[in-house]
């Protein structure tokens, strides 16, 4: 996410009740949602800090701080100046801070006092409509779904038909979805239909299938899919396919329109929340063409209006579910009834690829000069489409092997790419180049085979990490888990010592996540049964 949530009194309940006999089934479920006193940490706090001392102003934080920390780094020189004075010693710039931000801070309430819990929970019991930091989001969903094998009844071919039916009520009363007028409903529906039949004494397998969803904002989209297995011999087998798929924006990609800590805004995909913010009145740009403007203008070498003619409208086509064309061919066998082998690769190509891209918008209407001052613009981080084709490709592979003595060894590797992505698109593929892990154990050996051991080494490179919260580069790592185990046959038990991370190195997956370390335990399991 974005920013930080502090989620208190949350209440989610899903009530579901469903259907089942051997050739069918049908299910349906409800989700209800009441965010209580959950609230924006990052806005909370920022509004928290303005509730007490505002930042802006002659008396503010700001010149609070500015003027101490200037008469600090002026004090030793105007003393140097005095006849008989000491000389000039400069004060050190951690010094200054420290002070000037003593005495900016001087009248801060105590964390946990009367004062500063007073400031704090109005602004966290606020909502974030009204100016404080407060959800009030109470949105549900309503979910029906059938399914019905006809199995062998047509016999040329195995027959399985569906469908669903989903509704999402948005209902956040302005504190999370643009439904301040009230709640917003999205329906949406699908079929599909599943026809797969053997060949050659059931050496072929093949399979075909077809789904049409419509999501009430979107066009309605049919992707059907083939797939085939091959018995190369006993216990080897070929698969292959090809499929089609689509993905419809979330409710949040669709409808969110919240102001995040530092002051931008995260907006949905729609048309609707673009007119809202006045695009086709004032204008927002490209975060690059505005850098370049500003560099221009700065320069003091570039006339302003030349330098105002490098700003770029941004440009939004329809919003559109993404869709995806991939291709997979995998080998699994099993050799000499020891040896376990999975490979697989794919190919895959993303039109309309979801994600988000960055604009800046003046605050004044007709002012392109706000453009170049983050007090005077908008930021806007607003749900789109990739505008041109997005490819992704990878494979993977692993091996498993029982050895002599109950001694196994086994090793996979996967990897994940992407390419073409736009310029200043963010796509959240939030993945590593590479993943490996190896492992070594025994699953019996010592007196009467009791004792069992387990080693595995996982290692991943670094990647480039994207978010709303923040991106950047994510550095690789390699852990250890290790664990040994004594079994107690007659009390149907077993004790277990080990660790994940045991060198304890410390590592991240993303921004804002905390440091991962070591974990060491002893356990005792007993099989009831």
């Amino acid at each position: 996410g974005s920013d930080r949530y502090s989620l208190k009194n949350l209440k989610i309940g899903q009530y579901k009740i469903e259907l089942k006999h051997k050739n069918w089934f049908w299910r349906a479920y409800t989700t209800q949602e009441n965010a209580g006193d959950s609230y924006n940490a990052t806005i909370t706090t920022r509004l928290y800090n303005e509730a007490w001392l505002a930042s802006g102003g002659p008396t503010g934080w700001y010149s609070q701080y500015s003027q101490n920390f200037l008469l600090s780094k002026l004090a030793p020189y105007v003393a140097s100046l005095t006849p008989g004075g000491p000389a000039y010693v400069p004060t050190a710039d951690e010094a200054a801070h420290n002070g000037a931000r003593s005495k900016a801070d001087a009248t801060r309430p105590a964390a946990g006092s009367e004062l500063f819990n007073d400031l704090f929970d109005k602004v966290a019991s606020t909502p974030i409509s009204k100016g404080g930091g407060l959800f009030l989001d109470k949105s549900d969903l309503y979910y029906t779904e059938g399914q019905y094998n006809f199995g062998n009844a047509l016999k040329f071919a195995d027959l399985l038909v569906g469908a669903s039916f989903k509704e999402y009520v948005l209902n956040s009363q302005g504190t999370l979805f643009a439904d301040t007028a009230g709640t917003i409903k999205i329906k949406e529906y699908g079929a599909y239909g599943q026809l797969s039949r053997s060949f050659f004494e059931d050496k072929l397998r093949l399979t075909a299938s077809g789904r049409y969803d419509k999501n009430e904002n979107f066009k309605g989209r049919f992707t059907p899919r083939f797939t085939a297995l091959y018995k190369v011999a006993e216990d080897h087998y070929i698969r292959a396919s090809y499929q089609t798929a689509y993905r419809f924006p979330t409710t949040q990609n669709q409808w969110i329109n919240l102001v995040i800590g530092g002051g931008t805004v995260l907006l949905g995909g729609l048309p609707e929340l673009r007119d809202f913010y006045g695009f086709k009145t004032n204008k927002a740009y490209t975060v690059n063409s505005v850098r370049a403007a500003g560099a221009a203008l700065a320069s003091g070498n570039v006339p302003p209006d030349q330098a105002l003619g490098l700003l770029e409208e941004a440009q939004f086509d329809e919003y559109k579910a993404e869709t995806l064309k991939s291709f997979e061919l995998g080998y699994k066998g099993l050799i000499q009834k020891k040896i376990l082998i999975d490979v697989y690769g794919y190919y895959g190509k993303y039109d309309n690829f979801l994600g988000r891209t960055v604009v800046l918008q003046a605050l004044t209407p007709g002012n392109p000069f706000d453009l170049f001052s983050a007090a005077t613009r908008r930021s806007i981080s607003i749900a789109t489409n990739s505008k041109g084709r997005v490819t992704t490709y990878g494979f993977g592979g692993s091996i498993d092997y029982l050895m002599p003595n109950n001694f196994v060894a086994n090793a996979n590797i996967s990897t994940d790419r992407i390419q073409d992505i736009d310029s200043g698109f963010i796509s959240f593929f939030n993945a590593p180049s590479y993943r490996l892990m190896l492992g070594f154990g025994n699953t019996g050996f010592g007196y009467q085979k009791r004792f069992g051991f387990n080693i595995n080494l996982r290692n991943q490179d670094g990647y480039f990490f994207e978010s709303d919260f923040r991106q950047g580069d994510i550095p690789g790592f390699t852990t250890i888990d290790a664990q040994i185990s004594y079994k107690f046959p007659g009390i149907r038990s077993i004790i277990k010592l080990g660790g994940t991370n045991i060198t304890n190195k410390y590592y991240r997956t993303a921004f804002g996540n905390p440091a991962i370390g070591g974990i060491y335990y002893l356990s005792f399991g007993y099989n009831v049964f």
